[in-house]
């Protein structure tokens, strides 16, 4: 037997079943359009949520699953950036039993890991997946964790997430503000009384279009809201049915490449005083730029907001594991993993530990001190 069909052996012998996804899916109340599950972590039938979330910390204590260990990591909609990112992430900390060794060329993931990605509502539901343990790890904007972790804001009614930490940052996400390019919409105030996607429930960039609508003295109620995921929003945009949908990610963004490309749309300017306001409020808010040529027919630079996208995890996650999956994700054999997502160059062990938003899980600030990124 070959390495390569030595690595592939292995995978097969653990690739999660479809029939494993939908039953622990369903016991976890997360319904059928979950991502792939593993049958070690199937609860029984008429099993209770406590014992939905018992199974999953089980499966994700090293000191109980000895051997092999199985994560999920949360992402977002499969049209946005986290679902390939998260995938990315899944692939560069994973190393299941029987791969080929990092020195040979094979893996250099965790050893006896396994992680999935798992198509979530985005960074609101991902930081409550962690809280429930029905997530190990999760992809979530960096202002969505401070408010978690310090129990503000949108999570001002669940009180403060001290056992969530930071493991990485990763990118910046800007956020998109979509038009056709014949529309008659051209700043924010604009869109009063019109059909408007904000975003998914459940979703960061819901909550940062709620943010951008008060920053100009609107609500939901001020316009006509859906909240939908970005492929669908798109559909509807080039429907005729809606008249801008809000998205935040990284730059380009898929589902926008993709429409451009078929419809002419543009951009509208996120800048003024009410935007300058919002990034003097919120510190993890950032005044930027979506660069020129980015997306077919949009030449210029256009002023937007940016935040960081973070790599968390919750009370699950021992010092030791938290080492080795940082240690795994910025191993000099991965970077080939990130060359193919545009914010490859910012993929960087350098910039990870700064401008988390929360702070560093202690397995993951002793990596970067005894790697040399932290003092």
């Amino acid at each position: 037997m070959t390495a390569r069909e030595a690595d592939r052996d292995a995978w097969e012998r653990y690739r999660p079943r479809r029939r494993d996804v939908l039953g622990r899916g369903l016991a976890l109340g997360l319904g059928a359009a979950v991502a792939p599950l593993f049958a070690p972590l199937i609860v029984p039938a008429g099993a209770g949520a406590g014992a939905a979330r018992a199974a999953t910390a089980r499966a994700q204590d090293p000191d109980t699953a000895p051997g092999m260990r199985f994560i999920r990591i949360g992402t977002g909609s499969t049209a946005g950036y986290y679902f390939p990112v998260g995938g990315l992430i899944a692939n560069a900390i994973s190393r299941p039993p029987g791969a080929r060794p990092c020195e040979r060329g094979g893996s250099c993931g965790v050893p006896g890991l396994i992680a999935v990605a798992q198509s979530t509502g985005g960074s609101v539901d991902n930081v409550r997946g962690l809280a429930t343990g029905a997530l190990g790890l999760a992809l979530c904007q960096a202002d969505i964790a401070y408010w978690a972790r310090t129990g503000t804001a949108v999570f001002a009614d669940a009180g403060p997430m001290l056992d969530l930490f930071a493991l990485a940052r990763l990118y910046d996400e800007k956020a998109h503000l979509v038009v056709r390019a014949d529309s008659d919409l051209y700043h924010v105030e604009d869109l009063r009384g019109r059909r408007i996607a904000l975003g998914e429930a459940g979703s960061g960039t819901l909550v940062d279009a709620r943010l951008l609508l008060a920053a100009h003295g609107m609500s939901d109620a001020d316009v006509e809201p859906i909240y939908d995921k970005p492929g669908p929003s798109a559909d509807l945009l080039v429907a005729g049915e809606i008249d801008a949908f809000f998205f935040i990610g990284a730059a380009p963004v898929t589902v926008v490449t993709d429409l451009a490309a078929a419809l002419p749309v543009r951009l509208m300017p996120l800048d003024g005083a009410p935007v300058r306001a919002m990034a003097d409020s919120h510190p993890y808010l950032t005044l930027d730029h979506i660069p020129g040529g980015v997306y077919a027919g949009i030449d210029t630079a256009v002023p937007t907001l940016s935040v960081g996208a973070v790599l968390i995890g919750g009370a699950a996650l021992t010092e030791s594991l938290a080492y080795s999956i940082t240690r795994a994700l910025w191993h000099p054999n991965t970077r080939t993993l990130f060359e193919s997502v545009a914010t490859a160059e910012t993929f960087t062990p350098e910039a990870a530990p700064h401008g988390t938003g929360i702070p560093l899980h202690v397995g993951a600030q002793r990596y970067y001190e005894d790697a040399g990124y932290l003092p």
